[in-house]
């Protein structure tokens, strides 16, 4: 169980794996014999299932779904849009771009888990877009662009990678001159932490001035456990930083318990909020989706105030123009010529004086003259 690689080649990924686990409903076991897609996760996640709760977040995540022919919202050639894969510029296959200064690199179609509400869906879960992973392609590219600032090595999970092809894509970017950070996007950390081993942690340690960042993603307090606890502490003990970037899902993790819970367990095992993202118009996961001002809403009234700073993610939606955040303006409650009026989470208020440009507020301002 503790071989990152035995878990991967046992993946419970078919309805009898799956029964071995869990009382499985008749729905949950209907869905799988028509699923057409690619379903699975590692033997370690699904043993955090609830065995006999179909509601469980876990359970939702891993095992697909009816409600995944629906398709209200979602659009099609989703990734093709988001990555602005049909623009002019011309790039191969492994390059996203969204920003000036930063791409995503992916170099695989293989994860620890598929996750149902992936807007990755069609390269990872549906395979009904294919991607040619040709590494030194990305990487001369990434070379011939002195823009560049920041590349995120994605997939699929690129830690599923070995170590040395890890290594090779790690010494590859360092020695771009104009790269001065590299992230790694996985959620082996939570769905295998087992994949931490020393010899990853020798391929991402050491000091070095292009520093190596890395962000997983964890949707629910019941996805964290000692062994979690211990892989991020191996990966922070080696020098790279672990955030969070969390997905809003109605009945997961959009109700007040659930997601203050989850943030403030992550800081309790070091992985730093980072992103709260509002679900991707991918298709075929419209049953996942809250209103919109929801993730707002918790962070207003779960987060701000109820706890500490460093556990207050920034709520956005992720774009084919980069990530836009969706927070409301809820604590400026007011605001005249003189002054703001703020409001914190019980309802107190005090003000802030109302200041332009000049230094003044917008009462009449006086300044003195020099002949």
């Amino acid at each position: 169980m503790e071989d990152w690689k035995w878990q991967m080649q046992n993946q419970v990924n078919t309805l009898e794996k799956l029964e071995e686990y869990i009382k499985v409903t008749e729905e949950e076991a209907d869905a799988i014999r028509n699923c057409e897609t690619r379903w699975g996760t590692t033997p370690y996640f699904v043993s955090l299932m609830d065995k006999e709760n179909p509601e469980c977040p876990i359970r939702r995540q891993v095992i697909p779904s009816k409600h995944e022919n629906v398709n209200e919202f979602g659009i099609e050639n989703y990734l093709v849009y988001k990555e602005n894969r049909d623009n002019h510029e011309q790039r191969p296959d492994t390059i996203a771009r969204q920003y000036k200064d930063r791409i995503a690199m992916t170099i695989t179609n293989h994860c620890g888990i598929y996750c149902r509400h992936c807007f990755r869906k069609e390269l990872v879960v549906d395979k009904s877009m294919q991607l040619r992973f040709d590494v030194d392609e990305g990487l001369e590219w990434v070379r011939q662009h002195p823009e560049l600032r920041e590349v995120l090595i994605t997939g699929g999970d690129p830690f599923l990678l070995p170590d040395d092809q890890i290594e090779y894509i790690i010494r590859k970017l360092r020695e771009v001159p104009h790269i001065e950070m590299i992230r790694f996007g996985s959620r082996l950390p939570i769905v295998l932490p087992q994949r931490i081993t020393p010899g990853l942690k020798k391929v991402l340690g050491q000091y070095h001035k292009v520093p190596i960042w890395v962000n997983t993603q964890c949707n629910h307090a019941k996805e964290i456990t000692e062994r979690t606890a211990q892989a991020i502490w191996d990966l922070l003990t080696c020098g790279v930083n672990v955030g969070n970037q969390a997905v809003l899902m109605k009945g997961i993790n959009d109700d007040e318990h659930s997601f203050q819970q989850l943030h403030q367990k992550l800081l309790s095992i070091r992985i730093r909020p980072y992103y709260v993202f509002y679900l991707e118009p991918a298709p075929g996961i419209d049953h996942f989706r809250t209103p919109v001002e929801k993730g707002a809403e918790l962070i207003r009234d779960t987060l701000r105030g109820h706890t500490s700073g460093l556990a207050q993610p920034m709520y956005v939606i992720a774009t084919n123009i980069g990530k836009v955040p969706l927070m409301p303006d809820y604590y400026i409650k007011e605001k005249n010529e003189k002054e703001y009026i703020l409001q914190n989470h019980r309802g107190e208020t005090t003000t802030l004086p109302n200041i332009d440009d000049q230094g003044c507020t917008g009462l009449p301002c006086f300044k003195k003259e020099f002949a």
